[in-house]
């Protein structure tokens, strides 16, 4: 079974950057697409960014991060990557990674991104 482990997230000033990481374990990462998700208070888990497997050719993003967020794959290094600019508050969230289709693996604890003044 793969494990996920996100690191990267912080506080952030609005306009401000950061860059995610999710650490998988296993040799059987690179065949899959990956995608990011996210899920702030109250609401569900929405799918930020997705990823194709293997080269990481194609890549897909949600409308409200399309040309802030960049999502990457290493799969030398098992992780996957995303980078984010210009942070809204509104991008406030704790963000997993995992699967972007059919079942997930076991989620991981995810990494907080809180985007304050």
């Amino acid at each position: 079974q793969v494990q996920l482990v996100e690191s990267g997230g912080g506080l952030v000033q609005p306009g401000g950057s950061l860059r995610l990481s999710c650490a998988a374990s296993g040799n059987i990462f690179s065949v899959y697409p990956m995608a990011w998700y996210r899920q702030a208070p109250g609401k569900q888990r929405e799918l930020v960014a997705s990823i194709s497997g293997g080269s990481g050719g194609t890549t897909n993003y949600a409308d409200s991060v399309k040309g802030r967020f960049t999502i990457s794959r290493d799969n030398a290094k098992n992780t996957l990557y995303l980078q984010m600019k210009s942070l809204q508050r509104e991008d406030t969230a704790v963000y997993y990674c995992n699967k972007a289709l059919g079942s997930s693996f076991s989620w991981g604890q995810g990494t907080q991104v809180t985007v304050s003044p």
